[in-house]
């Protein structure tokens, strides 16, 4: 009696542990995606202004939006305005220095050259005559030597004279060497190359946003001094956003780079943002960090990214996310 009823125990037995089995492994459907949990990544940007000076606006808060290229502030400049204009002068003068070069001498300035020449020309004529006649007189005794000698001088310093007319309209008919027009070229496009460092360094003192992002920080003010090593604003990326993951080891598999996801938040559950798989850490790493339990800590998991474009700005910087990625079903 008691073997019978024994045997019907352990029947029973075996009956309910199938039944569990079959339950658990069977009646359960597979899977059909898997759930990561992470947080929206917060990536930022320093911004400074590459010159110096003192900061006279600024045109952003802390949480403003701003597009690319928008004014986020402005330095003083005014010292640098001065010597551009003082060098856009220096430039217009070397300018008008090559033009005259190139176009050589003008028309109105031969003819005077020329005058010049024939008046010279006529002193000559009025020396030489002079010269003969104290020379007649000198055979009478009615002048002296020395008289002579005089007029024989103002004779040379004439015909001198006319040497140099003559190779005055010369060079003036020939125009200014070639290596002149180079010179006056090279120091036309140094004071050029001046003023447009000059305006470069006014445009620096210009502070842009280099891309669509969020104000997450003003760290100076209007009245401070600028660096190029102080940051002004710290700028938080938006575009894209990046959903930061992890998946255990056990699950690398089911994840592939282009695989298209699902994240939702706890404040907005009904409104799913449609990212995608962009990366795959390939070294496998300890998460949680801050906790150091010894159970947590032996569990590996692989990073993963999820790159959404959120143009509802529905996720947060930062703020937790949950993941669900589909996972194929096995032929």
């Amino acid at each position: 009696m008691k073997k019978t009823l024994f045997a019907a125990v352990l029947a029973l037995a075996a009956t309910g542990a199938g039944w569990y089995w079959w339950n658990e492994h069977e009646a359960r459907p597979a899977p059909t995606e898997l759930v990561l949990y992470g947080n929206v990544d917060i990536r930022q940007i320093s911004l400074a202004f590459d010159g110096s000076g003192r900061i006279t606006e600024l045109c952003a808060e802390e949480g403003d939006s701003v597009k690319a290229g928008a004014v986020l502030g402005r330095l003083d400049t005014r010292t640098l305005e001065l010597q551009a204009r003082q060098a856009a002068a220096t430039a217009e003068a070397q300018r008008q220095t090559l033009l005259r070069l190139r176009h050589g001498s003008r028309p109105e300035e031969l003819a005077e050259t020329r005058s010049r020449l024939a008046s010279a020309q006529s002193d000559v004529q009025r020396a030489e005559q002079e010269l003969s006649r104290m020379t007649l007189l000198l055979e009478s005794r009615a002048v002296s030597a020395q008289d002579v000698d005089r007029a024989r001088n103002v004779t040379e310093v004439a015909k001198a004279k006319v040497e140099e007319m003559r190779a005055s309209l010369r060079l003036a008919e020939l125009g200014p060497r070639e290596e002149e027009v180079a010179g006056a070229e090279a120091q036309f496009k140094a004071a050029e190359v001046q003023v447009a460092l000059l305006r470069h360094q006014i445009d620096l003192g210009t502070l842009r946003a280099p891309t669509d992002a969020v104000v997450r920080s003003r760290l100076l003010e209007p009245g401070d001094m600028a660096t190029s090593q102080k940051p002004v604003f710290a700028l938080a990326l938006t575009r894209p956003k990046w959903i930061r993951v992890y998946v255990h080891e056990s699950d690398l598999g089911k994840v592939q780079p282009g695989m298209k996801a699902k994240v939702l938040t706890d404040s907005q559950p009904d409104q799913p943002v449609v990212g995608t798989v962009g990366y795959i850490s390939s070294v496998a790493e300890f998460t949680p960090k801050a906790v150091q339990t010894e159970e947590l800590r032996t569990s590996l998991v692989y990073e993963v990214r999820v790159i959404v474009e959120d143009d509802a700005n529905v996720l947060r910087l930062g703020q937790p996310a949950t993941v669900h990625l589909p996972i194929l079903a096995k032929p």
